[in-house]
């Protein structure tokens, strides 16, 4: 991937919707280059697809959060199956290091939240956590969500 792929996928993260001509003109390049090189990154599977991100999707969880969590022993696969089951989990990564997941959530309120919080050491096999708030997201990898989450 050179550099105008990259830039290419900057543009297409902001707007996956955005015209061929529209990206033409930004990058300097031909119609037929960016049809060419946005088919190349899609058969290639650096681009799996496109999607819509709802208004109501960005704000609709205004206090969100990342918890960090220690898995006892083998219990991962059963821990991400229970976190799986929360609405509020948005995501769930594994990571190295002291912690061995690390949950996205999203609730309407803190009382929400703690709620959520208490419901997750009650799991089975997490050993520890510890959450910290997301105040703001300057920037976001997901269409732009940054301003949009702060509204």
């Amino acid at each position: 991937m050179d550099e105008l792929d990259q830039r290419l996928i900057t543009l297409l993260r902001r707007n996956g919707r955005r015209g061929v001509s529209d990206l033409a003109l930004e990058l300097g390049v031909s119609r037929a280059t960016v049809r060419a090189r946005i088919e190349r990154l899609e058969q290639a599977g650096e681009i799996v697809g496109y999607t819509v991100i709802l208004r109501a999707d960005a704000v609709s969880a205004p206090v969100r959060g990342i918890t960090l969590i220690e898995v006892e022993g083998r219990a991962k696969d059963r821990v991400v199956a229970a976190l799986t089951g929360f609405a509020e989990v948005t995501a769930i990564h594994t990571t190295s290091g002291k912690w061995d997941l690390v949950a996205e959530l999203g609730t309407d309120s803190l009382t929400a939240l703690d709620g959520v919080l208490t419901r997750l050491r009650l799991i089975a096999g997490i050993a520890a956590s510890e959450t910290h708030l997301l105040l703001a997201t300057p920037r976001s990898s997901r269409a732009g969500l940054g301003p949009l989450a702060q509204r």
